[in-house]
């Protein structure tokens, strides 16, 4: 006899530990089942985000930000260091070391909200009169069932068409994240969030960082004028970044890497590197779930159709995060993941798409929320727009980087806040303001007048609110 739950939740990344919990916080009996494996074969629960993505990027990359200011900034501020060097093994040791802390406290969480933790494959057996049978293979094979099934599998990356990962010579973001020596000459194929981050991270660490993207403009998504910003930082640090190319042949051997591409002038060219990192999106994860014996149905992507409130086709069956539609962000998943667990205990859940902030932890960081200019120009909407520089910002220059702006875009006749976009130090944490304010349908001018503390990196919020009217402070 199988054990019976109200939910049972496939996958513990943050979509589905966050589903579980709070399904098991509203009265629920909640099972999670989760396959990551730490280094020893234990549970190391948090999916991509945790394990691959997120959470050791942010690792590496805050050792390398300590790196490269000890070489090339303390002596800005009267430090004076000598034959600073990187101890790679140790540095990848601190980043096991964070997703460990961070795969326990997800288990704590577990067991602190009386989720039933299992520690494998799930995969779906079949429909039963009272909800969905699923196989658990773990060290042992044993059967469950629920009247709820949240799926929340996530996403793998994706691969060039015959060029498979290797971790070795051709990476994915996990072996990106856990390269054991500095490499001399490294690849990168796609100029998004992973191979900004992780270029970045390489680069301060001393490789010679080329990447190469297929689209002819910097960083598509974002708003042009941000974009344009970043890309001229980026060139400054020398990192190396070629738009508009076409990828040929990829050759690997006992040297490296070899690729063949045709620039945007349409000319061939090869690069040789120690290390091809790959990065051209991720795909959704359906592997080994089963979802034939369900009559789940699966879009073009290979992702699990959705209704707007994350139902599948089949009653009973939801789905959240990187494995269906929308973006594949980690904040996203949890937002759907409460949600869902919301809707079955009969609450209204809700997720608000057009207030989803969207971050890139480089230096300067990226970050934005809401449309970009040229959106609302393709979309005829009547707008005011407001910039203020981090130049004239008193608190930037103490912090000693001054790169970057806030833009504010507003409607032209109400002054709702329509997008934000920040290029900047700590643009990650300030883009929360604006996340809050578009909630709760702000105007620009009712983020000029909140006080703000000063000297602080949020004053470059108002004056770019101010700025929407034509007005500024000048702090």
């Amino acid at each position: 006899m199988s054990k019976q739950f109200d939910v049972v939740v496939i996958g513990g990344g943050p979509g589905g530990y966050i589903a579980a919990i709070r399904a098991a916080q509203l009265g629920m009996q909640v099972a999670c089942i989760d396959e990551w494996k730490n280094a020893a074969g234990g549970p190391a629960p948090g999916g991509t985000c945790t394990n691959v993505g997120c959470i050791p990027s942010k690792a590496l990359l805050q050792s390398s930000e300590h790196f490269e200011h000890a070489n090339h900034h303390f002596a800005e501020h009267g430090i004076t260091t000598k034959d600073v060097k990187i101890d790679v093994a140790k540095m990848i040791a601190r980043k096991d070391t964070v997703i460990k802390q961070n795969n326990d406290g997800i288990l704590y969480l577990f067991k602190k909200n009386k989720v039933t933790f299992f520690h494998g494959r799930g995969s779906f057996v079949g429909k039963t009169e009272d909800g969905c049978e699923i196989k658990v293979a773990g060290k042992t094979e044993e059967s469950i069932s629920a009247k709820q099934v949240i799926v929340a599998t996530g996403s793998n990356a994706r691969a060039l068409p015959g060029v498979p990962f290797d971790e070795e010579t051709v990476l994915s973001n996990d072996g990106a994240l856990c390269m054991g020596a500095v490499p001399r000459k490294l690849a990168l194929i796609g100029s998004g969030v992973i191979g900004l981050e992780m270029g970045s991270v390489w680069r301060r660490l001393g490789a010679d960082v080329t990447i190469l993207e297929g689209l002819p403009t910097f960083l598509g998504a974002v708003d042009e004028q941000i974009a344009r910003e970043a890309k001229k930082a980026f060139d400054k640090q020398g990192l190396k970044i070629e738009l508009g190319v076409k990828v040929g042949e990829i050759k690997t051997g006992k040297k490296g890497v070899t690729v063949h591409y045709t620039n945007a002038k349409g000319e061939a060219v090869s690069l040789d590197a120690d290390k091809l990192i790959v990065s051209i999106g991720r795909v959704p994860n359906t592997n080994g779930l089963n979802v034939e014996s369900v009559g789940l149905q699966l879009d073009e992507r290979g992702a699990i159709v959705v209704d707007g409130d994350c139902r599948t086709s089949v009653p009973g069956i939801w789905a959240v995060g990187d494995v269906v539609r929308g973006p594949m962000l980690a904040h996203k998943a949890e937002e759907e993941g409460v949600a869902v667990a919301e809707r079955i205990a009969g609450q209204h859940g809700h997720v608000n798409f057009n207030t989803i902030p969207w971050v890139i932890y480089t230096s300067p960081e990226i970050a934005w929320v809401g449309r970009t200019e040229q959106q609302l120009k393709a979309d005829a909407v009547a707008y005011k727009t407001g910039t203020f520089p981090f130049l004239a910002n008193g608190r930037a220059r103490a912090l000693g980087d001054t790169t970057g702006m806030v833009k504010m875009l507003a409607d032209a006749k109400t002054d709702e806040i329509l997008g934000v976009h920040i290029v900047g130090p700590m643009a990650s944490e300030l883009i929360a303001e604006a996340v809050v304010a578009m909630e709760f349908r702000a105007s620009a001018e009712d983020i000029a007048r909140i006080c703000h503390a000063h000297p602080s990196l949020s004053e470059a919020t108002k004056e770019a609110a101010l700025a929407v009217d034509k007005r500024t402070l000048n702090f």
